[in-house]
């Protein structure tokens, strides 16, 4: 019910027993990465709210890490991190495509037991299958949608329904 992530995919990054942290993969902010790092003016990067939780911060994944030789792989050819200013002269030269990475204000963040806790109550669908480029993709309803739909037959009929059923 949280209006934060009401029609979200959360990728998780992190799991551990002290917490678990992750991003929003499907909700645009008006932001572009130039506008948050002027110096950066050729950095035409759309930047999504990864979650609520320190909102401050610029955080990235990317699935080039033979470019940018950094990242800490969170999952097969998913890296989280790396060297900015690395990423910056590849950003700046046009090494990097819009479909490599995914830049995010903030993130999604659940202390000790929390997650888990929530993941009993069925507040969440969990799926370990992931789409690389479903991950990179920036048609934001077409991230949930897709996402629903694999998870099988028993939650495909949910990606038809109306955002807000009541206007049904």
């Amino acid at each position: 019910m949280d209006p934060n992530f009401q029609r979200s995919v959360v990728l998780l990054t992190q799991y551990h027993e002290e917490g678990t942290i992750g991003f929003i993969l499907n909700h645009h902010t008006q932001y572009r990465l130039k506008d948050l790092i002027p110096e950066m003016d050729q950095a035409d990067f759309p930047v999504y709210a990864g979650g609520p939780v320190a909102t401050d911060t610029i955080h990235f994944i990317h699935r080039c890490y033979d470019k940018l030789n950094d990242g800490e792989e969170i999952a097969k050819g998913i890296y989280w991190g790396g060297n900015f200013e690395t990423l910056k002269i590849l950003i700046d030269t046009h090494q990097v495509a819009h479909s490599d990475i995914k830049f995010f204000i903030g993130y999604s963040g659940w202390g000790q037991q929390q997650l888990q806790n929530e993941l009993e109550e069925n507040t969440w669908i969990v799926s370990g299958k992931y789409d690389l480029d479903l991950i990179f993709s920036d048609n934001e309803e077409e991230v949930w949608r897709e996402v629903i739909v694999n998870l099988g037959p028993k939650y495909a009929h949910v990606s038809r329904f109306p955002q807000n059923p009541n206007l049904n």
